[in-house]
């Protein structure tokens, strides 16, 4: 048995997984990267329009802060989101976003003077001021009262990843490419690392560490239509679940991007809206003010997402061949603009659809894009299960996003995450009584057991295909499981999926090559694709409530008094023959809410309030009234309202500098 023994290992090598590794090598740990593509082909690279980081630059960005930051996270979480984990995220995003700038980042900058912008369809003319020329620039997102979304150009997450990739080269971090971890080590209280199995050649190898960390992205495959790239299968959220003792919290909870280019599902940046550009149906109409009156185009994407389909439901979509399909238009944004600030996108429209952007309206449908539901973790990024298990990133569940991500969130969350799990991880490492006996016989039952289930697939004279069971779980995922969920669809899905699974303990396959087999790899992911889209049909089945992207039609309300809780699933390895998750629930406290559950600002106000919520709110307001009274400022309020620095390491705990509030200014 091959052994390799290091101090950190990393599953997955895209954003998160690289600064995680960068946080924890340069504390002095060896670290060992898995990844399943070189690292500067991960999907990551897919960011395109921008990172959110409340740094006020721009002159439609003036008065942002952390607290605005956290409020927008919070609302477009539908108060689902674990707010000491937001508090850390707001904090942090600043410093991260500076970081990647010294780290050569060509973040798009601030040109002082007269610029003409599109806002609300119409050209305006708003002025930079000149002191903040040569800073990072800033654009409009959805869900955001500020514009704050830094970003290069629309390839943001391309440039953040070159950039995070060339920091891993110079911290002399080893990745090792085309490797998949196929389960994790463990007793069931410790995780020890991962069996893990060459691409190319078959090889299995035994990785041991101290601390092992998932970073291996989202699960869009799950769907038949996703703007996730190929290797997004969800398989290292699988990874803690073939535990049975790790969690994954929320997995009922897809984020759905209203602009997924019809029919192909690619995406097109959330920035073209940002931008100006407007969404039309069949008649050239735009259709979105008379949903969203306030927000319009630039609503939370949950939001956007549902009134486009309701919209194509009323029968104003625009037909094709594939189907109908809704349209956006940035047209208005003129041909400059495009070329400069958003050309990926013209690349896309012209390599994938024949069209010139400048010249013609983009066929759209939302397309399902992010996995908010992941490893549930601590806010250190460990797992309170499993012993030396972390996560960060789209796999893990810490929980920054609750029930809606805001676009821009994810990729700041990538190096966020990252920079703080990072240096837990070091942190974890560094306790003498983290250091661990390497166990050998433990290491050699996992691998043995990996080896045998392998070549059963290899040696079966099942009849069942791997890659036709995929197409019909994606189907199904797609048909029950999508925006609009009811629970007659939901059993069906449920039901159809149990099918399924059992089914796959029947793969045979044609090629027997121990090797490189993309049919092998398909049969063993297959069954663990099956296993994450259970935990999300019955998730959703279970969650009798509307919150964010989970939109139950026979349950339209938000249910906080019994539906303020996240979802927990495990699987029961014991049971061989097990169909569905074992579910649990975590409360989230209202009594320690910095924020109080409330209206979100879309839609009509329709939820039922938690008994504890008009409490916590005026204790609120009773906490902020006698802060103010004594001339107190914004931090020493939230501290008061909800202590949370403590979390943080000790390195980014520090407060934010902004033009119009230098850090002398707030001593």
């Amino acid at each position: 048995m091959k052994t390799i023994i290091t101090d950190v290992l990393i599953i997955g090598g895209g954003l998160a997984g690289l600064r995680t590794a960068i946080g924890a090598k340069r504390r002095g740990h060896e670290v060992i990267v898995l990844s399943l593509v070189p690292p500067k082909r991960s999907h990551s690279a897919a960011a395109q329009g921008g990172m959110q980081a409340s740094l006020a630059n721009v002159v439609k960005g003036q008065g942002d802060c952390e607290d605005i930051h956290f409020e927008d996270t919070v609302r477009g979480s539908d108060w689902g989101a674990d707010q000491i984990v937001a508090r850390m995220f707001v904090n942090t995003a600043p410093k991260a976003v500076r970081e990647l700038a010294a780290w050569g980042t060509p973040w798009s900058r601030v040109k002082g003077g007269d610029r003409t912008v599109i806002i609300n369809g119409q050209k305006v003319t708003i002025t930079e001021r000149m002191e903040a020329e040569g800073l990072i620039a800033q654009r409009d997102f959805g869900g955001t009262k500020k514009w704050r979304t830094c970003y290069v150009s629309d390839g943001t997450g391309h440039a953040m990843l070159f950039t995070t990739s060339d920091q891993a080269i110079a911290n002399g971090i080893a990745v090792h490419e085309r490797t998949e971890a196929l389960s994790l080590i463990h007793d069931g209280e410790r995780c020890y690392g991962a069996v893990v199995r060459n691409l190319i050649t078959g090889e299995l190898t035994a990785y041991l560490a101290k601390a092992t960390a998932i970073a291996t992205g989202g699960a869009g495959r799950l769907y038949r239509v996703t703007t996730n790239a190929v290797i997004c299968e969800g398989m290292g959220h699988a990874l803690a679940l073939e535990t049975g003792v790790a969690a994954l919290g929320n997995m009922e909870a897809v984020q759905f991007h209203p602009t997924g280019i019809f029919p192909a599902g690619i995406l097109v940046t959330e920035g073209c809206r940002g931008d100006g550009g407007l969404l039309r149906d069949v008649e050239g109409h735009r259709f979105m003010p008379d949903y969203e009156p306030e927000k319009k185009e630039l609503a939370s994407r949950d939001v956007v997402s549902r009134r486009m389909e309701e919209h194509i439901r009323k029968g104003m979509g625009a037909s094709s061949r594939f189907g109908e399909h809704l349209w956006l238009d940035i047209t208005l944004l003129g041909r400059q603009h495009i070329e400069h600030n958003l050309r990926e996108v013209k690349e896309i429209c012209q390599y994938f659809l024949g069209i010139d952007p400048a010249e013609k309206w983009i066929p759209v449908r939302p397309a399902q894009h992010y996995t908010m539901g992941g490893v549930r973790t601590r806010p250190t990024g460990e797992s309170p299960y499993l012993k030396g298990l972390f996560a960060a990133g789209e796999a893990a569940c810490w929980d920054l996003h609750g029930f809606n991500r805001l676009g821009g969130n994810s990729v700041a969350e990538t190096v966020v995450a990252g920079m703080i799990v990072g240096e837990r991880i070091a942190d974890f490492c560094d306790r003498p009584e983290n250091n661990i006996a390497a166990p050998i016989h433990l290491a050699r039952e996992f691998v043995q057991r990996e080896e045998a289930k392998l070549q059963a697939l290899l040696t079966s004279s099942g009849t069942e295909n791997a890659f036709k069971l995929c197409t019909e779980m994606q189907e199904i995922m797609t048909r029950c499981v999508g925006i609009f969920r009811t629970a007659d669809d939901l059993q069906d899905g449920v039901s159809h999926l149990q099918r399924l699974l059992q089914k796959s303990r029947d793969i045979g396959l044609c090629g027997k090559s121990w090797g490189s087999n993309p049919e092998l790899v398909a049969a063993y992911r297959i069954r663990r694709m099956l296993k994450l889209a259970l935990t999300i049909a019955y998730g959703a089945y279970q969650r009798t409530e509307s919150r964010g992207a989970h939109f139950r039609e026979d349950f339209p309300a938000r249910n906080d008094k019994d539906w303020l809780k996240r979802t927990l699933a495990f699987w029961p390895t014991q049971d061989t023959e097990a169909t569905l998750p074992h579910l649990d629930y975590e409360p989230l406290e209202v009594k320690r809410m910095e924020l109080p559950p409330g209206w979100r600002g879309y839609g009509t106000k329709n939820h039922i309030d938690h008994p504890d919520t008009q409490a916590r709110q005026f204790e609120v307001e009773r906490i902020r009234s006698a802060i103010q009274g004594k001339g107190g400022d914004r931090h020493q309020l939230q501290e008061a309202l909800m202590p949370y620095l403590d979390q943080l390491p000790a390195a980014l705990q520090g407060r934010n500098e902004r033009l119009d509030e230098p850090l002398e200014n707030q001593a």
